[in-house]
């Protein structure tokens, strides 16, 4: 008989059944040479596979293997982890800290969930989040920031991705006032209305696009999974295509790009999902992110990385009863989603990284720069530290061209603090940053000649920065 875990069950008898059988965690170095084992067995509940995944990730830990087992109600689990120099886990605060996160009940951990270890986390019950998804432009964050900035909206954390001409941002603001969550219900209007403004500036009639400014209590949004609910929503996997041999599960040989194919499992009635792509932190998070976000239950799963590769092998079932994927138009949504998931996250373009002291308007100078100097932004992460604003911005050339490396002394110049690339991608927002400037041309070791900056494009910010003060024209 197939047993089915319905994402509505009865919390008091969940929380029941969690008391008799709380989560263990156990972290084991002395198994494996190689990498620290993270062991996982709790009673099993919707969720409870991406609740850990997720713990993980937002310690920047590397996920190289994984065993998961969930069947007859019981959750196991064992992940080997290393750290971001590929190290064994020795520091004994966060090892703490996996056992506490892992161990408490999911209530409890919807309060802190959402805030990284070792980052600071939102010093007020609530936080005033803007959350955007429409048609990818160039300067178009360039544009937001600058209307929070006129409208005294104070950055504190965000981020934002880009995929399939689509873009998603979430923003976290404070009253650049009085630090805190703006909670006049008119401003709040006011702020959403003419962000609005900004989003329809350049977009067709009818095409689809959604600004929605709110105050939320902290820490009950995890903002990456928010981010993938957002684009998913915005329907961006509508424009992936699948790698040739998919439909069979199979694929090229040499070919590094994403393979997705679903079989059916009749003897156990399972659903076998194969996904093999280039390997990268948080490919795991990502990946069960979508599953839980569409209602399937993993019972199985093995997930292993070979040199730059990654093969992960789920069976699964959806959670509602009835609900299958025996429909072809079914089994390729699913497909698309997973697909869409993992290429959301993969960075394009000149990583440039900037560590200064924070304050109103940061956000719009940077992103200013690059619009400026004919940068579009691919995806972001910002951040605070102290009074310190950390962030990590891709940028590509509107033209198709190579970025200028000395872009990070324009925007030095611009924000002051410190500032680099990097061509390698990054998967954090920086903890510490380097006392140098790093703008040198990898192919010459030699300082790169400043872009030039046209008359054009400084009149046109100006204009802009004006225009943010200017309401909506209703006929």
């Amino acid at each position: 008989m197939d047993i089915f875990y319905h994402p509505h069950m009865d919390r008091e008898i969940e929380s029941l059944i969690e008391r008799i059988h709380p989560p263990r965690v156990c972290i084991d170095n002395d198994s494996c040479r190689e990498c620290t084992v993270v062991k996982v067995d709790s009673a099993n509940k919707h969720g409870i596979l991406l609740e850990m995944v997720q713990v993980l990730t937002d310690l920047d830990l590397i996920i190289s293997r994984s065993y998961i087992s969930s069947d007859g109600g019981w959750f196991m689990d064992v992940f080997h982890v290393t750290d971001q120099a590929g190290k064994k886990l020795t520091d004994e605060t966060l090892m703490l800290h996996i056992q506490r996160k892992g161990n408490i009940s999911s209530d409890e951990d919807d309060e802190t969930t959402s805030e990284p270890y070792g980052c600071d986390g939102p010093h007020s019950l609530q936080n005033t989040a803007l959350e955007m998804t429409g048609l990818d432009r160039p300067g178009l964050l360039s544009e937001i920031a600058a209307v929070l900035a006129e409208l005294g909206c104070t950055v504190t954390s965000g981020m934002a991705w880009t995929h399939n001409d689509r873009a998603a941002c979430i923003i976290y603001v404070e009253d650049a006032l009085k630090a805190g969550p703006i909670k006049d219900p008119i401003r709040l209007g006011h702020v959403q209305e003419q962000l609005q403004n900004v989003v329809e500036a350049h977009g067709d009639i009818g095409e689809r696009k959604s600004v929605r400014l709110r105050n939320l209590a902290a820490g009950r949004t995890h903002t990456e999974r928010r981010l993938h609910q957002l684009m998913y929503a915005d329907r961006d996997y509508e424009s992936c295509r699948a790698c040739h041999g998919e439909s069979s599960g199979e694929h090229k040989k040499g070919c590094d790009g994403t393979h997705v194919s679903v079989s059916r499992c009749k003897d156990k009635g399972y659903w076998v999902v194969n996904v093999r792509s280039r390997d990268r932190p948080k490919l795991l998070f990502d990946t069960v992110c979508v599953l839980t976000d569409l209602h399937y239950v993993v019972f199985h799963a093995a997930i292993r990385s070979k040199s730059s590769m990654a093969e992960q092998e789920y069976f699964i079932k959806h959670a509602v009863a009835g609900a299958c994927l025996d429909e072809e138009s079914e089994r390729q949504k699913l497909i698309l989603c997973l697909i869409a998931a993992i290429e959301r996250r993969v960075s394009h373009g000149l990583r440039v990284d900037i560590r200064t002291k924070n304050r109103t308007g940061l956000l719009s100078n940077v992103t200013r720069v690059f619009r400026e100097n004919g940068l579009s932004v691919s995806r972001v992460e910002i951040g605070t530290q102290g009074d310190n604003a950390v962030g990590s911005f891709f940028v590509t050339d509107c033209s198709g061209q190579q970025v200028n490396p000395n872009i990070a002394e324009l925007v030095r110049q611009e924000c002051g603090g410190t500032v680099f690339t990097d061509h390698k991608s990054p998967y954090r927002v920086p903890k510490s940053s380097s006392s140098s400037l790093l703008a040198m041309d990898e192919t010459t070791n030699n300082l790169v000649a400043k872009p030039i900056v046209s008359i054009g494009n400084m009149l046109w910010s100006q204009i802009e920065r004006l225009s943010g003060s200017f309401g909506s024209i209703r006929s």
